[in-house]
């Protein structure tokens, strides 16, 4: 007998791993290489298909903290991408291909886990199962969890654009991390003065955007957290200044002074060939995105590698679905992980594979299920999923205001996340040890 998991992403993988490296056997199913979605193009698994950021890596952050409870956890996902990383100041962002090619290396000669090349077409009738298929779940699948589930909810995601690095004009281009932070060549700053923002932005606002399916019309929800850059542009000529575009902290060596408004450029690889337009996640038509990105000076020649693209995401009503534990509150032998359950961000999809793969283990071993302390960033994330009085669910990534508060709370903002992170990992600490985990 061994448990089954659906969906080879950072939540399938990591729960793969955490049963596998406890002697037990796992099934992991995938439907690449042979369907795949339409923001999928690579057949390796965990492949990143937005953005190649864990964001903040520092314990004293909120996804920060996150990192380092999973580190202590032996997390798979984690430890792949300390080995991958490329430079992004304070955050931890990887090499793309390289960490989704480590992961699939790790996963496929673990001799406890057994892949299986196949679309899931219905939630499995017998067994344990973890269902870890991601916001982009197959439409049957889809479509059994919701006949199952009941409400479920649908919301926008969109992808950034790549650039070609030696398509960036350097003339018009400087290095320099926000505040400081990091190595100063980190980012590629593409400047720009009052006069082109605003040309920029008129054009960016009334670019004409690609088609959605009528599915999603009906029910259009983009979530704040891959907000569309012309979407967000609509709220106000400043809000993406002020925003993605924010010049604050930088100073262009060349002129001596603060632009007006900046793209900042995160590299994709070692190698710097490729560079992510951050925080442009974007829904217009190909064409548009050359045309309208261009007339940012210093991407007046880019080669785009890759256009951003916008795609539905699917998640689960969790509050009234699972339990703290990511086990289906009517079929406890039924774990669901990642993204469709509501939690937001590659590393949280990441941790709730963890601690479901934990407890689906712990399930097959007849050993009672586990939330982790309400201090830690993954046991009050997972508590926020399961909460009944939560009536209007949405998304939620790593942050400090889902942990319980600090009995003295200093007033400096480092001191305050780090009395946080302080308190989490102790707590964590003596937990494991309790608990045996």
């Amino acid at each position: 007998m061994c448990i089954k998991v659906i969906g080879a992403g950072l939540a399938g993988c990591e729960a793969a791993y955490q049963i596998a490296k406890r002697g037990v056997k796992v099934e992991l199913y995938d439907s690449k290489p042979n369907v795949k979605t339409p923001a999928h193009k690579s057949d390796l698994f965990c492949e990143l298909v937005c953005s190649n950021s864990f964001k903040a890596d520092r314990v004293n952050s909120a996804a920060g903290l996150l990192k380092e409870e999973m580190r202590t956890l032996d997390s798979l996902l984690v430890r792949c991408a300390d080995k991958c990383r490329v430079p992004a100041g304070g955050a931890l962002a990887v090499d793309r291909e390289k960490f989704s090619s480590l992961v699939t290396q790790e996963i496929r000669n673990n001799r406890n886990i057994t892949v299986i090349e196949q679309e899931i077409k219905e939630i499995p009738k017998d067994g344990i199962c973890i269902i870890a298929t991601g916001p982009l779940t197959l439409d049957t699948l889809s479509e059994d969890i919701a006949k199952n589930f009941g409400e479920r909810l649908s919301f926008f995601d969109a992808a950034a654009p790549i650039v070609s690095g030696d398509s960036i004009d350097m003339e018009c281009a400087f290095f320099e991390s926000r505040y400081g932070k990091g190595d100063s060549d980190d980012y590629l700053n593409c400047p720009m003065n009052k006069e082109e923002y605003e040309a920029f932005y008129n054009e960016l606002v009334n670019a004409e955007r690609a088609s959605v399916h009528d599915f999603d019309v009906r029910n259009p929800k983009v979530y704040e957290g891959c907000m569309p850059i012309e979407v967000m542009a609509q709220r106000g000529e400043d809000t993406i200044r002020f925003g993605p575009m924010k010049p604050v902290g930088l100073r262009n060596p060349k002129t001596g002074h603060r632009p007006w408004a900046v793209l900042q450029l995160r590299k994709e690889n070692e190698n710097s060939t490729m560079y992510n337009l951050v925080g442009f996640q974007t829904n217009l038509k190909f064409p548009e995105q050359k045309r309208v990105f261009s007339m940012i000076p210093a991407l007046k020649n880019a080669e785009f590698l890759r256009y951003g693209v916008m795609h539905r995401n699917t998640f689960l009503n969790s509050p009234n679905v699972l339990n703290s534990d990511f086990s289906a509150k009517e079929n406890k032998n039924l774990f669901f992980a990642g993204q469709i359950t509501g939690v937001e961000g590659y590393m949280e999809s990441a941790s709730s594979g963890l601690l479901a793969g934990i407890n689906a283990y712990r399930l097959y071993s007849n050993l009672s299920t586990i939330t982790l302390p309400e201090f830690t960033m993954i046991g009050s994330l997972s508590r926020y999923i399961a909460d009944s009085s939560v009536k209007d669910f949405q998304p939620m990534g790593a942050n400090f205001g889902v942990l319980p508060e600090l009995t003295d709370r200093p007033r400096d903002k480092a001191q305050r996340g780090q009395a946080y992170a302080d308190r989490a990992l102790d707590a964590l600490k003596v937990y494991i040890i309790k608990e045996k985990v």
